[in-house]
């Protein structure tokens, strides 16, 4: 192949790598060797995480996390535009500020679509395996690429952006990767089995609604716990969905799963765990309560969970 994953890995880790020396330079920052060391960390489980040894990169990932629990990850200085800068550039461009954000699932799409089979040579052009995330790839680098010509600057100053907006975020941008993890480390140590003993000796299963709303708020809360729903439907399913609903009860597997999953989700509607969904958006939108987006969604969240609990014991056992 041409273009593989690996080119993917590369690219983040450079631009992980380029974070942390530009956050050791940066003598006004209060915290730039914690930071540095945090993001230089990080850079490298992209950057060469395949030919380390796996407890290497686990005492990598430790160290990233006793870091950013005693608090040593902070923002720097960064010289940025004044509003009335900002707005001159934004009344100069226009609707034309949309078209490097357009052109990243524009790009994307047309990748996984119409690319995913061309060949150079014997070679694929993009990566089979992983055509969808090498084509985000090549978007993000064509809606930089985009971004530069627009606004007439260099990809300089789209990496100190990079970085603010890095700083901007903090740890948080780890929190997807090491929860992928989590789920693994849930699986492999036999959590399900375990719930699946708790639910069954201390909760009365012989009923079937409780059962069913074991499951839906099961899902909610090690989604809550874990911050991803995908992480946490394993866990649930081989406890008491498969066991309980499908082999004692014989509900539909296929609603089982669906509203499951529905249930999930609603569980990330309520977590900081969930940075990606949560916690990025009040960064991004510089609110002062980094919370604010959760509790806006709890009513929702918490009345869909009721919802599913209905909808699984009606529509699972017909």
């Amino acid at each position: 192949m041409i273009l593989s994953i690996q080119h993917l890995y590369i690219l983040v880790g450079l631009i992980l790598a380029i974070t942390a020396v530009m956050t050791l330079a940066d003598r006004q920052h209060p915290k730039r060797y914690t930071s540095a060391l945090f993001w230089g960390l990080y850079s490298l489980v992209f950057l060469v995480g395949d030919k380390l040894p796996p407890a290497l990169v686990g005492v990598g990932a430790i160290a990233m996390a006793v870091i950013a629990g005693m608090r040593g990850v902070g923002a720097g200085k960064h010289n940025e535009p004044t509003p009335a800068q900002y707005e001159a550039s934004a009344r100069r461009l226009g609707n034309k500020l949309f078209i490097p954000a357009l052109a990243i699932p524009l790009v994307t799409v047309i990748g996984t679509v119409l690319v995913s089979k061309v060949k150079i040579g014997d070679a694929f052009l993009l990566d089979p395996k992983n055509t969808t995330l090498v084509s985000l790839g090549v978007g993000c680098v064509a809606a930089l690429a985009l971004a530069c010509w627009l606004t007439r600057e260099t990809p300089v100053q789209g990496m100190r952006e990079s970085r603010r907006l890095t700083d901007a975020l903090g740890w948080a941008v780890v929190l997807p990767q090491m929860l992928g993890m989590l789920g693994l480390v849930f699986s492999d140590a036999g959590v399900g089995k375990a719930v699946a003993y708790v639910t069954t000796s201390y909760i009365n299963m012989d009923i079937r609604f409780v059962a069913v709303a074991v499951y839906v708020l099961g899902m909610a809360l090690f989604t809550i716990i874990m911050g991803n729903g995908f992480a946490a439907f394993p866990v649930m399913t081989g406890g008491v969905g498969v066991p309980v609903l499908v082999g004692v009860y014989h509900g539909d597997p296929a609603v089982m799963a669906a509203i499951g999953m529905f249930s999930g989700y609603c569980g990330t509607l309520m977590t900081p765990m969930a940075a990606n969904f949560n916690i990025v958006p009040a960064a991004l939108l510089e609110l002062p309560d980094k919370n604010a987006v959760i509790r806006v969604q709890i009513p929702t969240a918490a009345t869909l969970l009721v919802v599913n609990i209905f909808l699984m014991y009606f529509l699972m056992f017909r």
